[in-house]
C-alpha cells in the first residue's frame, strides 16, 4: 500500500527495502543508473530509465496508459500501415491520370488499375522489372521519398509504443519493422504480375527490407533521442574519432560532387529552357497531365544530378546504345520526347563552360582531406596522407552505388544502355578525390601541430624530455590560463600558500588548443556536465598528468 504513484501512503526513506528491491526516492542520475520500483507504475508498466549522462528519462510508451505493445506485433502493425499508406497515395494518382485520360467503364479497368498502383509502389522502392525483349531498370529515385517518409513515421511509432529502453535497442525495431515489411513488398510482386510487366521478386524483398531497416530504423533513433533528451549531435560524439572523421570527410567530399552536378543540370536545362517549352507544347498534355508531367519530371531529378556527377568526374554517361555524354564529347541519336533532356547538350564538342566542372573532384578532395583531419589530426605526418587517399576511397564507392541506383536500361535494343558506367565513375573518383585529400590531409596536418606547437611556444609551455619527465601543471579548461608554478614550500593550508614569485604566466591567446598528443602536455579535460561522460578523447585516449610528489618538509631533514 502507498506504493504505487498517485496513491497515498506513508512516506518512507530512500532505500527502504520491499522484497529485496531497493526503490530510491528520486531517479539515480548517475551513469548507467536507472530507478527501481517495487511495484510496476500506472503508466505504462515501467519505470523511466535514465539516460547515460543523466538528464530525464524517457517518456511512458502509450499516453493513454496502455501498457507497451510487444515490440514484434508492433513492427507487423506498423509495416502494414505504411505499405497500405503508400499504396493508397499512388492509387489516387494513378486514378487521377485514369480520369484525365480516355478510358473505357470503371468495371471493366479497376483491376488493371490497382496493378499498375502496385507496380508504381514497386517502382518507388527502386524494383526493376522485365517486359517483353528487355528490362527497366532505370527508375525515379525521387520516389523513394514516400516510402521512406511513411516508413520514418512508423519507425517513431514504434519507438513510442514498444519497450526499448537502451539505443542499441534501435537495431530490434529496424528488425520489426523491415521483416513484415519485405514480406508484403514480396508479395506486391507477385500480384503485379501481368502478361507483359514482370517485377523482380528478389528485389522486391531486398529493396523492401533495405528501405524498411534503414528509415524505420532512423525514425526508432530519432524519438528515442528525443524520449531520452540526448541531443542529436552526440550521435557523433559517441563514434570513434576515426571513424567519424572518414563519415564526414566521405559525406562531404560526395556533397561537392552532386552539387556540382546539380550545377550542370541547372546551368544547362536554363540555357535550352526554350526547347524544354517546345517540347511540352508538343506533348500537349493539358491540365492535368501536365501536373503528373512535371510531378514525373521531379522525381527524375536526383537521377539527373548522379548523371551531372559523372560527367564531373571524366566518364560521363550514356543515353543509349553507342551514344555518349562527357567532357570530350557529345555523341547522342534521336531523344524521347521528354523535357528534362533539354539539357542534353548538341552533338560535338562538350560546352567551354561545362569543363570547369573536371575542377570539381579537385575540390571534393581538398574539403573531405581537411575534414577527414580535423576532427582526427595524426601525430605521425605520414599516416595522414593515408587516411585522405582512404576518404577518397569511400567517395567512389558511394558514387559507383549512386550510379547504379541512377541508370539501367529503359527497355530493349537502343535503350538497354542508359546511365553512366558504375565502376568507371567508382575508379575515377576513388584516384582524383583519393590524390586532393591525401595532399590535403598532409598540409591540414601539418599546420594543425604547426600552429599548436607555435602556441605552446608563445605561452612558455615546453613539451617533456622523456617518459620519465613529469607533464605540467594542470590548468583549468573553461578561462585556458595557467595555473602558477609555487616555489618549494612547506605543507600548509591553501591560504596560507605565498603566491609565485615570478607572477601567474602569460594567458594563452584565445581561440587556442593545447596539442593532444604531445606527451605531458595534454591535461583531462574539464568535465562541464555529466553528458559529457561518453564524448570520445583523440582516438579514445584519455592523456592525465601524474600526481605531483609531496613536497619535502625541511623539518624531515
Amino acid at each position: 500500500m502507498g506504493d504505487t504513484p498517485g496513491q497515498s501512503g506513508p512516506r518512507r526513506a530512500p532505500g527502504w527495502q520491499h522484497g529485496g528491491v531497493s526503490a530510491p526516492a528520486h531517479p539515480s542520475r548517475k551513469r548507467g543508473g536507472a530507478a527501481a520500483t517495487a511495484r510496476p507504475p500506472r503508466d505504462g508498466g515501467r519505470a523511466p530509465a535514465a539516460r547515460a549522462g543523466g538528464g530525464r528519462g524517457r517518456r511512458p510508451a502509450a499516453p493513454d496508459g496502455d501498457p507497451p505493445r510487444p515490440l514484434y506485433t508492433a513492427g507487423g502493425f506498423a509495416a502494414a500501415w505504411a505499405a497500405g499508406i503508400g499504396l493508397a497515395v499512388l492509387m489516387t494518382i494513378t486514378l487521377v491520370g485514369w480520369v484525365a485520360a480516355p478510358h473505357g467503364t470503371f468495371g471493366e479497368d479497376i483491376a488493371d488499375l490497382f496493378r499498375a498502383a502496385v507496380q508504381g509502389w514497386l517502382v518507388g522502392h527502386n524494383v526493376g522489372f522485365g517486359i517483353p525483349g528487355g528490362r527497366v531498370t532505370m527508375l525515379p529515385l525521387g520516389l523513394v521519398v514516400l516510402p521512406g517518409l511513411l516508413l520514418y513515421r512508423a519507425g517513431r511509432w514504434i519507438a513510442r509504443s514498444c519497450d526499448l529502453p537502451r539505443l542499441r535497442h534501435v537495431f530490434r525495431a529496424a528488425l520489426a519493422v523491415a521483416g513484415p515489411y519485405a514480406a508484403i513488398s514480396g508479395t506486391l510482386a507477385l500480384i503485379a504480375q501481368t502478361e507483359y510487366v514482370r517485377p523482380s521478386m528478389f528485389q522486391a524483398l531486398v529493396a523492401g527490407f533495405v528501405l524498411a531497416f534503414a528509415f524505420g530504423g532512423l525514425g526508432a533513433l530519432v524519438q528515442m533521442l528525443r524520449d531520452k533528451g540526448i541531443p542529436k549531435r552526440r550521435l557523433l560524439d559517441l563514434m570513434p574519432a576515426r571513424s567519424r572523421s572518414l563519415l564526414v570527410g566521405t559525406a562531404s567530399a560526395t556533397g561537392v560532387l552532386l552539387a556540382t552536378g546539380a550545377l550542370l543540370f541547372g546551368t544547362g536545362l536554363g540555357a535550352r529552357l526554350d526547347e524544354a517549352v517546345a517540347i511540352t507544347q508538343e506533348l500537349a498534355p493539358g491540365s492535368v497531365g501536365g501536373v503528373l508531367l512535371v510531378v514525373t519530371q521531379l522525381v527524375y531529378v536526383p537521377n539527373a544530378l548522379v548523371f551531372g556527377l559523372s560527367y564531373a568526374v571524366g566518364p560521363g554517361f550514356a543515353l543509349g546504345a553507342d551514344t555518349m555524354v562527357a567532357p570530350t564529347g557529345v555523341s547522342v541519336g534521336a531523344l524521347p520526347l521528354f523535357p528534362m533532356l533539354a539539357a542534353v547538350p548538341e552533338n560535338g564538342p562538350a560546352p567551354v563552360l561545362s569543363l570547369l566542372a573536371l575542377a570539381a573532384p579537385l575540390a571534393a578532395g581538398a574539403v573531405g582531406g581537411v575534414l577527414t583531419q580535423r576532427s582526427a589530426p595524426d601525430v605521425v605526418s605520414e599516416a595522414a596522407p593515408l587516411w585522405g587517399f582512404v576518404c577518397g576511397v569511400s567517395t567512389g564507392l558511394v558514387c559507383a552505388a549512386l550510379c547504379v541506383l541512377a541508370g539501367g536500361p529503359v527497355g530493349a535494343h537502343r535503350l538497354a544502355e542508359v546511365g553512366p558506367s558504375a565502376w568507371q565513375v567508382g575508379l575515377i573518383t576513388a584516384l582524383e578525390v583519393g590524390v586532393a585529400a591525401a595532399i590535403a590531409a598532409w598540409v591540414a596536418n601539418w599546420r594543425y601541430y604547426r600552429a599548436e606547437v607555435g602556441t605552446d611556444a608563445a605561452t612558455g609551455i615546453r613539451p617533456a624530455s622523456g617518459a620519465a619527465a613529469r607533464p605540467a601543471p594542470d590548468r583549468p579548461a573553461a578561462t585556458g590560463r595557467p595555473r602558477p608554478v609555487p616555489a618549494p614550500r612547506r605543507s600548509a593550508p591553501a591560504a596560507e600558500r605565498p603566491a609565485p614569485a615570478n607572477g601567474p604566466e602569460p594567458e594563452a591567446p584565445a581561440g587556442r588548443r593545447r596539442p593532444r598528443l604531445l606527451s605531458g602536455l595534454r591535461p583531462r579535460r574539464a568535465r562541464r556536465d555529466d553528458a559529457d561522460d561518453d564524448a570520445e578523447e583523440l582516438y579514445g585516449i584519455t592523456y592525465e598528468a601524474d600526481p605531483a610528489p609531496a613536497d619535502p618538509d625541511p623539518r624531515d631533514g
